[in-house]
């Protein structure tokens, strides 16, 4: 079958944009990012539609997604052994119970951070800034008069 070692040709404008010499993609591809002739890559990225969470709400979401996925390996392992009837089923099984509590507390940990997040640094939203804004002057006015009458 005479042409295996031959390379087809490939119009300029399907071929992968860092096949041509010299030439990089829009954000610095290095490869897998087709030009598909309508002047922009295959890969476009879109803007998240919700904001980033906040560090100490993510840092609980990814200790709580291993303590259940954990918890989900040593529940398998207590059916499995269960079926088998080996030793190993008693032991497994009261690991999983535990577990099952830590893992509880792993996803309430991260509710509770979060609402704790929210209390302390405020949500962003019109009505509530402005609102903040009109208790600081009160707050101040406050102090004022306190300081006033102390002198």
């Amino acid at each position: 079958m005479g042409n295996a070692g031959t390379r087809q040709h490939v119009p300029e404008k399907i071929r992968a944009v860092t096949e041509q010499p010299g030439r990089r993609g829009k954000y610095g591809e290095s490869d897998a990012f087709m030009d598909i002739g309508r002047g922009d890559t295959l890969w476009q990225e879109d803007p998240s539609p919700r904001p980033r969470m906040p560090d100490p709400v993510r840092a609980a979401a990814v200790r709580a997604v291993i303590i259940v996925a954990v918890t989900l390996v040593q529940a398998m392992v207590a059916f499995l052994s269960t079926l088998a009837g080996t030793w190993l089923a008693f032991p497994a099984v009261l690991s999983t119970v535990a577990s099952t509590i830590v893992a509880t507390w792993g996803v309430l940990d991260v509710w509770v951070t979060r609402q704790v997040w929210i209390q302390r640094n405020g949500v962003e939203s019109r009505p509530s800034s402005t609102a903040r804004a009109l208790r600081r002057e009160r707050r101040r006015a406050r102090r004022q008069e306190r300081r006033s009458a102390a002198a």
